[in-house]
């Protein structure tokens, strides 16, 4: 009877085993779908701010091309992670902070680039016979080093910090858990600065983009205003305090699942940062893509162009 019983458990266990496999490699199938598509779309919009000279030669798109850059870099960055830990795979604490200090930084560019690009709204709809000397192609260039700059700087404090962590009582610097963003913030004050910066940035952001929001709407009463240059700019402003309401979401989701943990089964948390992972990591760096690349006249004919060439292109089956 001992003899098959423990034949039971141990089929017992190889079902589960299975099912676990199973169920990880579809959940790692349905997220990979949409995150190529996603990465798809984003580089072919990035190909298309570089196919013609008006987009190399306008703030707007520039800007648009500095944020479309650090979300691919981010989408593709935060894919690569996903695969590490649904194959089981533990990296070193060295090639994890690595990895985690590359997605905090083009992590951060996207709010400090939706600011520069509200404000660029604004001066174009509040102070349109000074848009062209404001707004010029040195002063976009600087506000993108500024961005870039401050994230660095953001990301130089985040090592410090790291490094300020008592890795020699470690008996290994192999990590026992899966790498993220959120598994590097070791230590009370990594933590304490990590929430205190995301805090400022999007407190900050917010105030930014609603502030140019009220200049458009009190502009657009203006019988000097163009009513629908006004409407397209507050549309743009609304769906820019989206962006960064979603990415404030996908700061703050470990702390909600971690929250749920406690309460709900691991299968069940498990299915849930999946789901939270396309909804409120993935979908929001693709947004500026389906925004703009459907709403832009000037880069939706480039975009239609493109794809029909690709399809041209394409070899005919048969």
């Amino acid at each position: 009877m001992l003899y098959f019983n423990q034949s039971e458990n141990i089929n017992i266990t190889a079902e589960q085993s299975y099912q676990g496999l199973l169920e990880r490699v579809l959940l790692s199938t349905l997220i990979g779908m949409p995150c190529c598509l996603f990465l798809f779309i984003n580089g072919t919009m990035l190909f298309t701010l570089r196919s013609k000279s008006v987009f190399c030669e306008t703030s707007r798109y520039i800007l648009l091309y500095n944020l479309l850059f650090a979300d691919t870099v981010l989408l593709a960055l935060s894919q690569l992670l996903y695969i590490l830990a649904a194959c089981r795979i533990r990296l070193t604490y060295p090639v994890c902070g690595f990895l985690a200090m590359l997605t905090n930084l083009t992590n951060e560019i996207s709010p400090l680039t939706l600011v520069v690009m509200s404000l660029e709204r604004y001066v174009a709809v509040c102070y349109p016979l000074r848009h062209a000397t404001i707004i010029t192609i040195r002063n976009t260039g600087v506000a993108i080093c500024v961005v870039w700059t401050l994230s660095l700087f953001n990301i130089l404090i985040r090592v410090l910090l790291l490094l300020n962590f008592a890795f020699e009582d470690l008996q290994s610097l192999q990590m026992t858990d899966y790498c993220s963003d959120m598994a590097m913030i070791l230590g009370p004050m990594s933590n304490l600065y990590d929430k205190a910066y995301t805090c400022f940035v999007f407190i900050l952001a917010s105030l930014a983009i609603a502030s140019s929001y009220v200049g458009v709407m009190v502009a657009a009463r203006s019988a000097s205003t163009d009513k629908a240059s006004a409407q397209k700019a507050r549309n743009t402003l609304l769906l820019h305090l989206v962006q960064l309401g979603l990415s404030l979401l996908s700061t703050m989701h470990t702390s909600i699942v971690t929250s749920l943990a406690t309460t709900l089964q691991r299968l069940v948390i498990v299915r849930i940062k999946s789901i939270f992972y396309v909804f409120i990591s993935i979908l929001p760096r693709c947004l500026s893509s389906l925004i703009y690349g459907l709403r832009d006249h000037t880069i939706r004919p480039a975009l239609i162009n493109l794809c029909s060439h690709m399809k041209l292109t394409c070899p005919s089956r048969g």
